[in-house]
């Protein structure tokens, strides 16, 4: 929950809006921001309408919550990571099968240097 209201809150809320607005205006405040959000849902929603018209089929289905930072940083680098450390064992298997040389060779020890090749620089 984004803000994390309880009921205790809500009321203390309530409290303060009746002695600030008074008994007669806080209906009408009420209705004006109820109708005030109506009318944003509407214009959000015929944005992305108008946007999803204009894409076209290009992209495919358009998600719009993934605009979102929060999920954009989520899918795209918190879930790679996840993944990297639900696996590490999968993944360092392959990594070293994939760089692992054809012939046997043995290990270089760790205090030499990298080896460095004339043909490939």
């Amino acid at each position: 929950m984004p803000f994390d209201l309880s009921m205790w809150k809500l009321m203390v809320l309530g409290v303060i809006a009746l002695v600030v607005f008074g008994p007669d205006k806080l209906p009408q405040l009420a209705r004006d921001a109820g109708r005030t959000m109506r009318q944003l849902r509407i214009m959000a929603q015929t944005a992305r309408t108008e946007l999803k018209a204009e894409l076209g089929d290009t992209v495919g289905e358009f998600d719009f919550s993934d605009l979102n930072p929060r999920t954009f940083v989520r899918k795209h680098l918190l879930d790679d990571l996840d993944a990297d450390l639900t696996a590490p064992a999968a993944a360092s298997a392959a990594a070293t099968a994939a760089t692992r040389p054809t012939a046997a060779a043995a290990p270089a020890p760790l205090n030499s240097p990298a080896p460095y090749d004339l043909d490939a620089t």
